[in-house]
């Protein structure tokens, strides 16, 4: 009971008092991909995650050695982690993330297991252009949030006080990591309802790699949204699917159509692969 009630204590303050939270440490066996540390976040209002081998397979359908896979969104880089494991040391993962206090978590990510994987941390959002932007949540401990381009944002009260720059994936790219551009296989999209501008932000770098894309489709998106996210992926030539979760063993539904999307009324996540 005294447990609860420090917890519930705890989740309070992180919702009014706007303070840092160290990273905690932990490590993970994961079977024939060996022993990982991970950097999960104190901060109370924020689930414990747990790295699995099972999150690693599903990776690994898509990503090979030595590719380059993009995470927009990364946060604590849960699923950078494992995407990076897939592409190796030989490859190379990138994990953007706009919010500076779960970006120091995504850094130490980044740091660890060094020996079994190369993953650079970007503290940038993606735009169709580089611009400057507030990030904005409904916690003072800023444990998830989003970009606007004014203080007015139906996404929360707390603004950083520092903007953050958005950059042109495909310019960044090229300007950072030229040699890596044709060798870009996967890419995961978390950008709390703005997945679908993401993606058109991004169109010519969809159609000169055709990698892998999973992105959110929001619950409480409209209908017409729903459509459009499955839409701007579909034009580029690829299948979409439904799956539960990120686990080899998960529920997978492929989507034939773009109003299948309207029969989901929570939040999921859909891949897409290109049609040969």
């Amino acid at each position: 009971m005294l447990s609860y009630i420090k917890a519930s204590l705890a989740r309070k303050k992180a919702r009014r008092v706007t303070q840092e939270y160290p990273p905690q440490i932990e490590n993970f066996d994961l079977g024939k991909y060996g022993q990982i540390s991970f950097a999960n976040w104190s901060n109370p209002l924020v689930p414990h995650i747990k790295i699995h081998t099972a999150m690693v397979e599903f990776f690994n359908q898509f990503i090979k050695e030595g590719d380059l896979t993009i995470d927009i969104g990364a946060n604590i880089g849960d699923t950078t982690v494992p995407m990076a494991i897939c592409s190796g040391k030989s490859g190379l993962a990138l994990g953007f993330d706009p919010n500076p206090f779960v970006f120091k978590i995504l850094q130490k990510n980044a740091s660890l297991n060094e020996d079994k994987y190369r993953l650079e941390p970007q503290n940038y959002a993606i735009s169709t252009q580089d611009e400057e932007f507030y990030f904005i949540s409904s916690e003072a401990s800023f444990a998830n949030g989003a970009i606007s381009p004014t203080k007015d944002s139906p996404h929360g009260k707390f603004v950083q006080e520092s903007k953050v720059k958005g950059v042109n994936l495909k310019a960044f790219l090229e300007s950072k990591y030229p040699e890596w551009v044709n060798k870009l296989s996967f890419i995961k999209i978390d950008t709390e309802g703005y997945d679908k501008e993401i993606i058109k932000s991004i169109s010519d770098l969809i159609e000169q790699c055709k990698p892998v894309i999973i992105a959110e489709s929001f619950g409480k998106a409209s209908n017409d949204a729903k459509v459009e996210l499955y839409d701007v992926i579909k034009k580029h030539g690829y299948d979409i699917f439904y799956f539960e979760d990120f686990d080899i063993h998960a529920t997978v539904e492929k989507l034939p159509h773009n109003t299948d999307m309207m029969k989901f009324k929570k939040t999921i996540n859909i891949y897409a692969v290109p049609v040969n």
